[in-house]
Formats: structure tokens, C-alpha cells, sequence
């Protein structure tokens, strides 16, 4: 262990887009990350440097005003791994019971054990968690599912638990490293895992799931479309509320069968008839 560490923290003025940003970092840093009310603190014995410049950049392509401050700090090191465990909290999503490996399981639930030190997507998100709501409702045993930005893999995983057969995808190979980590954590298994996206899909799915950004959404719209088998489910989130007309739009071919809105984000599920 080194005797000194970088500590950087971000401070986010509206709440909501704190776990998003959170999500984003862990993703593209492979850190872990302790997270309050109004900031995120990534704590790293590498260089930090470029995750600002990366933050900035996912913002400008939310085209939505974040109002953000950064403040980097070199420390001492110490147990800040105990104390970043400590900050995080078991989560209840419909069927769904999403714990890090030290809690105990809970009775009565479908159980998923993701470390959030290994990628963040936990289940605490509101584009994550209605995500799991809506796989509660929809899929069903001996589905096909295709998982598109995968990310720590807890959608693919709480599919698997139902009884689904999955595939997943993610154009960040620490993602995928994430991916494969959470399924071997939860002693369950996967049929195909890919660096790259749903235009390497083989075949069609009964159901399939982007919780993206909506320009990446709308970016992919044929490579979803191709993939989504006749009467199957797609899945979307990842949607600013300002920016839910224009994913509409282009996904306008298929039937809209739910909308679920959490905070300032919006989770569309849709049917291909």
C-alpha cells in the first residue's frame, strides 16, 4: 500500500444527478466511490486527473445545466475502503433484495449481491431501479434477454434470476471486467458477454434492455429494433425527463405499453408489434 492517495470530490448542486454521475465515474474509473447527499468522493493511489475533463463531457452531451465544483486533494492513506463500505445500504426493488457481499441476505426475496466497489450500478439510481421494476413485471422464464451497457451487470443478473437466459454488452471493457466479476459473485451465469454493443448481437431477444443516455438511445434505435423479436419487450432507460419526446420519436414504430418517471428520470417500455 502506498503511503499517500488522490481524493477527489465532485459536488453536485441538484441531488438528482448524483448516483448518474456516480455511475458514470465507477464505470470509467474502475474505483470505488463513496457518495452523500450532494457529492461524490473518488479515492484512488492512481492519478485522478482525467476524470474532470471526462465529467465535463458527459454533461455537455446531457445538454442539460449541472451545475458542478471539483476539489482535488492529495492525503494520507488510510482504511478508506472500511469507510466507503460503511456509506452503503441495502436496497428493496419490487421481487428484487440488491446487497453488497457484507450484509446478510434478506428472506422472502429474489437476492442480488453486487459490490458497488467493483462498478456502482446497485440498484440506488432511479434509472437502475426502475429498470428492475420493470424486469419484475416482464421477464419470464426461458426468455432470451440482451443487456445493452450492462455496466455492473445487476439487470442482466436480476433477469438470470428469473429464470431468463442473457447476453450482455458494454462498450467499456472495465464494465465487462465488472460484469463478469458480479455473475461469479452471485454464482450465476451468463450465455454470451462482449466488449461492444447490440450491433454484435446474434439473433433476437424476447426482451431486451438499454439504460443508456438518450442520445446513445437514439443512436442505437435500428441495432434495438433488429434485435427485439416480433411481440418482444424493449426495455429503455436512462432519460432525462427533457429529453423523453425525442426518444419517443424515433422509437415510434413500436407500442408504447408503460412509463415509469423517477426523480427527473424517465424508464419507457415498449412492445414490437
Amino acid at each position: 500500500m502506498k503511503n499517500r492517495y488522490y481524493e477527489l470530490t465532485i459536488t453536485v448542486e441538484n441531488e438528482n444527478f448524483v448516483e448518474f454521475l456516480a455511475d458514470f465515474v465507477a464505470n470509467i474509473s474502475g474505483e470505488g466511490l463513496e457518495i452523500g447527499h450532494n457529492t461524490i468522493i473518488v479515492r484512488s493511489e492512481n492519478s485522478l486527473d482525467n476524470l474532470e475533463d471526462n465529467i465535463n463531457s458527459l454533461i455537455g452531451t446531457l445538454g442539460t445545466d449541472i451545475k458542478i465544483s471539483f476539489k482535488k486533494e492529495e492525503r494520507e492513506n488510510k482504511d478508506w475502503i472500511a469507510t466507503y463500505q460503511n456509506s452503503i445500504e441495502p436496497i428493496e426493488v419490487g421481487k428484487f433484495y440488491i446487497y453488497p457481499s457484507w450484509y446478510e441476505a434478506k428472506k422472502g426475496k429474489i437476492i442480488i449481491k453486487i459490490d458497488p466497489a467493483l462498478a456502482f450500478g446497485s440498484g440506488h439510481h432511479a434509472t437502475t431501479f426502475s429498470c428492475l421494476d420493470a424486469i419484475g413485471d416482464y421477464v419470464k422464464e426461458n426468455d432470451r434477454v440482451l443487456d445493452v451497457g450492462c455496466g455492473s451487470g445487476i439487470l442482466g443478473l436480476a433477469s438470470t434470476k428469473l429464470g431468463a437466459k442473457v447476453d450482455l454488452c458494454d462498450t467499456d471493457p472495465i464494465s465487462v471486467d465488472s460484469c463478469e466479476d458480479n455473475f461469479a459473485l452471485n454464482e450465476s451465469e451468463y450465455e454470451e458477454l462482449w466488449e461492444g454493443s447490440a450491433n454484435q448481437a446474434k439473433g433476437q431477444y424476447d426482451v431486451v434492455i438499454a439504460n443508456i443516455i438518450a442520445d446513445v438511445l437514439k443512436f442505437i434505435v435500428h441495432d434495438l429494433n433488429r434485435v427485439i423479436k416480433q411481440d418482444g419487450i424493449l426495455i429503455l432507460s436512462g432519460i432525462l425527463d427533457k429529453k423523453e419526446l425525442q426518444v419517443r420519436e424515433v422509437y415510434s414504430n413500436l407500442k408504447l405499453l408503460e412509463r415509469k418517471e423517477r426523480d427527473e428520470w424517465v424508464t419507457l417500455v415498449y412492445r414490437k408489434s
